[in-house]
């Protein structure tokens, strides 16, 4: 049959299928309006490719719980959660600190919906270089003597990747159990070559979400942003830097890189722990079980913080729910650092809401875009928040990856999720909620350090901008719930 002749035909079984998938995503998938208008509106004006990006970046993961853990193995973190609900519950936990007291319905949150265990004796550190941060880490794998257990987002093999290769390999023949755990699509430029490395020496090395056909991965859109390191369960680090030059500052396209990352030790790191172990059953045929090794973490401080998770297979949107406790207990401020500012209406209304009610918000965001879609609906976000009194301003110095949340200067948020429906929605994430005056001061003072490399975007000048920039707000706004 002639091509012209098929071409109807076809034509008119894509049309076919675009309605019964506008049915399922209406009626049998519960999304928020937003995303649902929005992937209508891709299936119309896109009736042949809108069908393959919804196959791609539009089916919704499974709700199963695609993490487990053998129940004997989990049994006393679930009996430690019991009992320290049970003992808010009957006013019997020793709080020790003012902030826990002020903000008990916060770390009851974590705790009851997430298992985010409350730990009170903490050191922190904190890293705003990356230069700073990796020489850290290099040490404490250095001097590592049980394991190493690392997972990033995004891993390459360049300067910086070859160095941890050769540092993690050295370790593996003086006995040291290595295990790296990477995300597929984060790490697609990461080398087979450098792989087998790892492997060879005896080191273990999991991707997570794999491809099943190399290059086309049905699970694009669901991506593991978890940033952990733990080194003999004793140490753990969490943030926003991934292993990547651009991290260090190479990058001649964004210069120097400003991000946020912890050093901890203390009961946290057991949390951090159980998450990579999580996960890493996940990817690998090879599990972790329990041993005490993995569990080895000693009183440090007096930082008291909780390991709170997220991801598509949640039950809610756990990190979410926590920034808008944070921001609506907010009296007298709210410092947010961000690359991506693209809240759903809940969160934006609740620091519209902030702002409104005399609270000193502030936001900072990166003056160049890394993805276009995204900074201009970022761009058309801020604006409303300018029209209700925030303060907003735009990085200078480089490019701002950290994801920071400081409330009145006596807790905060660090970790990897951004405040983007991304991060609340569809990928894996890992933030540290942390209740004490000293470590929010220290990441309050480093955002108004920031303020000396930013400009700020006043109303008047947001009002001026061009046409066309009003224009690609428009279209990135349209398309944000499904950013």
């Amino acid at each position: 049959m002639p091509i012209f002749e098929v071409g109807p035909y076809l034509f008119t079984i894509v049309i076919i299928i675009n309605v019964f998938l506008a049915f399922a995503i209406i009626f049998l998938e519960r999304r928020d309006a937003s995303a649902t208008w929005a992937w209508l509106m891709v299936l119309l004006f896109i009736p042949v490719g809108g069908f393959l990006l919804y196959l791609i970046f539009g089916r919704r993961l499974s709700k199963k719980e695609i993490f487990t853990w053998d129940k004997k193995n989990r049994l006393g973190l679930l009996t430690a959660v019991q009992d320290q609900l049970r003992s808010i519950e009957e006013d019997t936990l020793k709080l020790d600190h003012p902030e826990l007291e002020e903000f008990e319905d916060l770390f009851y949150l974590h705790l009851k919906n997430n298992d985010a265990l409350l730990t009170k004796d903490n050191k922190v550190e904190i890293f705003t270089d990356g230069q700073e941060k990796f020489h850290a880490l290099l040490e404490d794998i250095e001097s590592a003597t049980d394991h190493v257990h690392l997972l990033y987002y995004i891993w390459r093999d360049d300067q910086l990747g070859q160095r941890l290769s050769e540092l993690l390999i050295k370790k593996i023949e003086e006995g040291v159990k290595v295990r790296v755990l990477y995300d597929d699509m984060g790490s697609r430029t990461l080398s087979r070559k450098y792989i087998k490395r790892i492997k060879k020496a005896g080191g273990e090395m999991e991707a997570f979400f794999p491809a099943l056909i190399p290059k086309l991965n049905m699970k694009i859109n669901y991506r593991n942003h978890r940033k952990l390191a733990i080194i003999d369960g004793k140490i753990g680090y969490i943030g926003g830097f991934n292993v990547g030059d651009e991290y260090l500052g190479y990058n001649q396209r964004f210069g120097y890189w400003r991000d946020t990352h912890l050093r901890v030790e203390g009961g946290a790191v057991h949390n951090m722990q159980t998450r990579f172990i999580l996960d890493w059953n996940h990817a690998s045929s090879r599990d972790i079980g329990y041993e005490d090794r993995y569990y080895q973490a000693e009183e440090k401080g007096d930082v008291a913080m909780q390991i709170v998770s997220s991801g598509p297979d949640s039950e809610w949107e756990q990190i979410k729910h926590g920034y808008i406790k944070m921001i609506l207990s907010a009296k007298e401020s709210i410092y947010i650092q961000t690359p991506y500012f693209i809240p759903d209406d809940s969160l934006l209304d609740a620091v519209r809401i902030a702002t409104l009610s005399g609270v000193d918000v502030r936001v900072m965001i990166p003056k160049m875009p890394d993805h276009p879609f995204v900074y201009w609906a970022t761009y058309s976000n801020v604006g409303d928040l300018l029209e209700a009194g925030a303060k907003i301003y735009i990085y200078q110095k480089g490019f701002l990856h950290a994801k920071s949340i400081v409330v009145d200067g006596k807790i905060a948020s660090v970790g990897t999720a951004n405040i983007d429906v991304r991060s609340f929605r569809l990928n894996f994430e890992v933030n540290a909620f942390l209740y004490h005056p000293d470590v929010a001061k220290e990441l309050s003072d480093s955002f108004l350090d920031d303020i000396v490399d930013s400009t700020q975007l006043t109303l008047r000048l947001y009002k001026s901008r061009s046409k066309w920039i009003r224009f690609k707000e428009a279209i990135a706004r349209l398309l944000s719930p499904i950013l």
